[in-house]
């Protein structure tokens, strides 16, 4: 116990001692003193949001060294931003649009005048991104502020115009922005003019003590009032003040208070368009009206709005906001439409949750599957399935050959794709709800009759309703029996993987003979024999490679693995898709008799119920609980294998 005592005492003043060495009080000659030593003391707003972001440092997707980001982004130079990566999966183009704004605007260019707005559907991770960046500025080195001032200003403001060029030479920075009526009373009153003696002090980032960042909740278009803006006079102290005396000033708004910081605007455009006058001040020139009759107030921000979609276009729709519209910049942030993405996506949100029963394998793949498929748009040169797959960055095999269909092109013709569908939300509840009803744990049979009886009763259209539907019991259906007589498969299989790669070593051998026109060497007895035409039939049908078009598929395989080889890669069964395809085809064939016979039979003799035993096991080392794999055998037995 005195050990825990001890320890616990060491986090505290560790934490307090940490806390005391980031405080800071001077006057303001020793303030610039600390410019002179440091420019980027006296960042503006848009430059300390980019440095957070960027302090991570960036990754360029190559780097990663996947094959299926290497597929999806050949063609374009996609950044990933460290400071997103653990949080974000999927948006990559959204995010880099973010970093770019605030990169423009940390270099005084025309956007550091502008509104960052995300616009996007329910639950695409705009608030959340929001939220990052506030924790990012939280995180970040506090500011130096003329202490007590309301908005916690930059002290570089209490020096004179007319010697503001002279100070800009000798400390290398620019000097914008005014005194704020309450510390310019300061200033003359208090300190009789003698800005060198003004007390200035570190300043730390808060949103919840509402220091360097604001937000601005949507209000009731009836009752707005820009107080929530600007801030207020205290009434209170009218009876010793006059109107005009900045001591009745009550600087709380959220312009205010997210002073050298940032200020978020929540559901932007619930609000009427005259409410949002005062955001094209503050964006075009850096000033707001102080409450009452106190002129105008300097404010350094960063403003970032967000909405959905169809607020969007009524406001854009209206010819009277062009005022507006013409100061903002819109960054679309659609559903992720990534396989791989979306799976990170809900495992991160399990992660934060204290959802700890047990989650089968394949279930957050097939949830993620249906929250996709409802966000694509149909084409013409493909399967909404076949689409779902391309966009995760996978070979599609078609009748033998890997599908060759643009993702660029897909994505082009489908501009809208992301903007409807399913949210993330949905899916979590469909997972709490297939855990209540299931708490030995969760799996993608229950799963999938939860996102069913949920879609039922949800407010849709008819139409939306039935595809939904039928995503769900006929093709993730199907989807699913496929993986299903997989995992079955490899669990049957002794060394899967092994005779997976045998199988493809003696494929090649037969294969090079053939094309070659030599012979193939016995690799355990030496002897010299013809090519096994029959053995590679055998393989080749399984991905419906059949008469003349066999020689061809060899030919192909051969040059393909060459030319990978040659570039320096390990070549084995997963190298060429089609081929991959055919030999995991032609094992699950080998077995799928005795699969069928093993998970049918209601009564087993003992070799049978010792095999079945066995399944079990091996699946129960592959991720399953007992349940769990019991109950996909059982779904099997009457889906799979059907006599």
């Amino acid at each position: 116990m005195a050990e825990e005592k001890r320890t616990f005492a060491e986090l505290i003043e560790k934490d307090r001692a940490q806390h005391e060495s980031n405080e800071w009080r001077g006057t303001f000659l020793d303030y610039l003193e600390k410019v002179k030593a440091d420019a980027s003391v006296a960042k503006l707003a848009h430059t300390r949001l980019y440095e957070v972001v960027m302090k991570d440092g960036v990754t360029d997707v190559g780097e990663f060294g996947e094959p299926k980001l290497t597929r999806l982004f050949s063609d374009e130079p996609v950044k990933i931003y460290n400071f997103f990566k653990d949080e974000f999966f999927g948006i990559e183009h959204a995010i880099a649009q973010i970093a770019r704004y605030l990169h423009s605007a940390a270099l005084h260019g025309e956007e550091s005048r502008q509104v960052l707005y995300l616009m996007g559907p329910v639950g695409a991770g705009k608030s959340s991104i929001m939220d990052k960046l506030q924790r990012g500025l939280e995180r970040s080195e506090p500011v130096y502020a003329i202490e007590g001032c309301p908005m916690a200003e930059e002290p570089l403001h209490l020096i004179p115009h007319h010697l503001r060029k002279e100070f800009e030479k000798m400390l290398d920075v620019h000097i914008e922005g005014e005194l704020c009526p309450v510390c310019r009373y300061r200033l003359k009153e208090s300190h009789k003019g003698r800005y060198e003696d003004v007390p200035v002090a570190k300043v730390a980032f808060s949103r919840h003590e509402r220091r360097g960042i604001g937000v601005v909740p949507p209000v009731d278009p009836n009752n707005q009032d820009t107080s929530v803006l600007i801030g207020s006079e205290d009434i209170s102290k009218l009876d010793t003040y006059s109107e005009g005396d900045p001591r009745v000033l009550d600087l709380n708004g959220a312009f205010n208070v997210g002073n050298r910081g940032m200020v978020e605007f929540i559901e932007v455009f619930k609000n009427e368009a005259e409410y949002l006058h005062t955001m094209i001040t503050a964006t075009q020139e850096k000033f707001i009206p102080a409450p009452g009759r106190h002129g105008t107030v300097y404010v350094d921000t960063v403003i970032v709005a967000h909405s959905n979609e169809a607020e969007w276009k009524k406001f854009r729709g209206d010819h009277t906001n062009e005022a507006i519209l013409d100061r903002i910049v819109v960054v679309k942030v659609p559903y992720n439409l990534r396989l791989t993405e979306e799976v990170k996506i809900y495992q991160k949100m399990l992660r934060q949750s204290d959802f700890r029963a047990h989650i089968a394998p394949h279930t957050l793949e097939m949830v993620s599957m249906f929250a996709i498929l409802t966000r694509l748009e149909p084409t013409a040169k493909c399967d909404l399935m076949t689409k779902l797959r391309l966009y995760d960055g996978e070979e599609v095999v078609e009748k033998g050959k890997t599908l060759k269909i643009n993702v660029a092109e897909l994505r082009e013709e489908a501009r809208r794709e992301g903007m409807l569908g399913i949210s993330t939300r949905f899916i979590m509840k469909a997972l709490d709800n297939a855990l209540v009803d299931s708490p030995e744990g969760i799996n993608p049979i229950n799963v999938r009759e939860a996102l069913i009886n949920m879609v039922k009763s949800a407010d849709l259209p008819d139409d939306a309703r039935k595809q939904y539907l039928e995503f769900l019991q006929d093709t993730l259906h199907k989807v699913y029996l496929e993986i299903l007589e997989k995992e079955i498969t490899k669990a049957f299989v002794y060394s899967f993987e092994e005779q997976a790669d045998a199988l493809f070593q003696n494929y090649l051998d037969h294969a090079e003979a053939y094309v070659n026109k030599t012979r193939v060497k016995d690799r355990n007895t030496g002897e010299e024999l013809q090519p096994d035409e029959g053995f590679l039939k055998s393989v080749e049908e399984q991905i419906a490679i059949i008469g003349s078009a066999a020689d061809g598929f060899r030919q192909e395989v051969m040059a393909y693995l060459w030319a990978s080889s040659r570039r320096g890669k390990k070549v084995n069964y997963h190298s060429y898709e089609p081929l991959k395809e055919a030999i995991e085809k032609k094992l699950m064939s080998s077995v799928r008799d005795m699969s069928r016979i093993i998970t049918k039979a209601r009564t087993r003799d003992e070799e049978q119920g010792k095999k079945y035993d066995d399944l079990i096991a091996v699946l129960i080392e592959r991720g399953y609980n007992e349940h769990s794999a019991d109950m996909i055998l059982k779904y099997a037995a009457n889906n799979l294998w059907k006599d």
